[in-house]
């Protein structure tokens, strides 16, 4: 048996186990408080059957026994709330209840109503009559003991709320850990093809070639050289620079229409003057990047993208827009979620990364502003501007 698989019977042991003693401890509670009820219900039995005996004996020339019943009515006021009504339907007497309520006969009714409700009432029968009724409710102890169960619950609710947060934030800290790692390990492999290939190009800038191909060439070195060191900065925090979105948008989004496919038509609505933001670009770069290849994949390759920025007082839009097959409402969420993808292909690490860039990096919010199916979605960046 693996570690993990013995982590996990560990587990369901520890679960099983604090189901079996909560229920154990619920149980033993609700035992105690009929226990309880079916003394309180002992103790008005007892009060009835010395009222009782003192209407009986009330004119009996035996002191002895009046006062014997006499003590017994006395120590059994208790803090039970307690109604004796009359034959008549008048009240006789109160005990531990507010005498203002009795005085009104609405509220009057409705105790009497919750103390049968609480408690079967007790029949004061002299005579074979029923003399007096005895309405009594619980005491404030047994009110106590009634919600002792709910409160325990909720304690161990908090409490399994409690080490559920704990393992998720420990879980993703591991997972955080992991990725960085590869992240950086990533870059490190990168860069030592990356520098052989600058050397072929300063190689090549010596030899007969058409210098148009040679630019091209070093674009995709600079390209690369941008992915080493995106992939290097993950898992520490960003420098964010004073700089223009617009032109920073726009390199980025030109760059990607210059190697994508023809069958895509790229729109843009950029406008001329600078809108300074603190940022980092390369980071930034990405999300673009992130959004334009999801928009083209939700495409297949061939539609209508348009790319647009605008600006308020305070802040800057920037939306990118698809012709492709749109996302349903209860997804707008889950997209930007770590593993999620509606691709054959990929980790579904792309729009959780954009979120992760704007949202924790930026202070920005990243959304998706409107989406249908079958006919497209736009995403929708928000950032302060300086």
């Amino acid at each position: 048996m693996t570690l993990s698989s013995n982590r996990n019977v560990i587990r369901w042991i520890i679960i099983i186990s604090s189901f079996i003693i909560i229920s154990l401890i619920l149980w033993n509670t609700y035992a105690f408080f009929q226990k309880f009820k079916a003394e309180e219900r002992v103790k008005m039995n007892t009060w009835s059957v010395a009222q009782i005996d003192f209407l009986k004996n009330i004119d009996d020339l035996d002191k002895d026994v009046n006062n014997v019943t006499s003590h017994v009515l006395t120590e059994m006021r208790t803090s039970t709330p307690m109604l004796v009504i009359n034959a008549d339907g008048n009240l006789g007497t109160s005990i531990n209840i507010d005498e203002e309520k009795l005085k009104d006969s609405i509220q009057k009714q409705r105790i009497i109503e919750k103390f049968a409700n609480e408690n079967e009432p007790i029949k004061v029968i002299v005579d074979k009559k029923v003399f007096q009724t005895i309405y009594y409710g619980n005491s404030p102890l047994l009110n106590k003991l009634k919600y002792y169960p709910l409160a325990l619950l909720l304690i161990i609710l908090l409490f399994a709320a409690v080490a559920y947060f704990f393992y998720r934030s420990s879980k993703n800290a591991a997972q955080n850990k992991l990725w960085t790692g590869m992240a950086k390990e990533t870059a490190h492999q990168i860069g030592t093809p990356l520098s052989s290939l600058v050397g072929w190009a300063e190689i090549l800038k010596s030899e007969n070639i058409n210098p148009d191909y040679i630019v091209e060439i070093e674009k995709d070195i600079d390209r690369l050289q941008t992915i080493t060191e995106r992939f290097s900065k993950i898992g520490s925090a960003p420098t964010l620079k004073n700089v223009d979105i617009v032109e920073a948008t726009k390199s980025s989004y030109d760059y990607l229409k210059t190697r994508s496919s023809k069958l895509i038509n790229f729109e843009s609505n950029i406008p001329e003057n600078e809108i300074q933001v603190n940022l980092n670009e390369q980071l930034f770069s990405w999300t673009i990047e992130n959004l334009v290849k999801n928009a083209i994949d939700a495409m297949k390759g061939k539609g209508d993208l348009k790319l647009e920025l605008s600006q308020t007082e305070k802040l800057v839009f920037i939306q990118i827009s698809d012709t492709g097959k749109g996302i349903s409402k209860q997804l707008f969420n889950k997209i930007f979620e770590p593993g999620y993808t509606s691709k054959k292909r990929g980790w579904g690490l792309g729009l959780s990364l954009a979120k992760r860039i704007i949202e924790d990096y930026h202070n920005g919010k990243i959304k998706v502003l409107n989406s249908e199916i079958g006919k497209g979605t736009t995403i929708q960046i928000m950032l302060r501007t300086v």
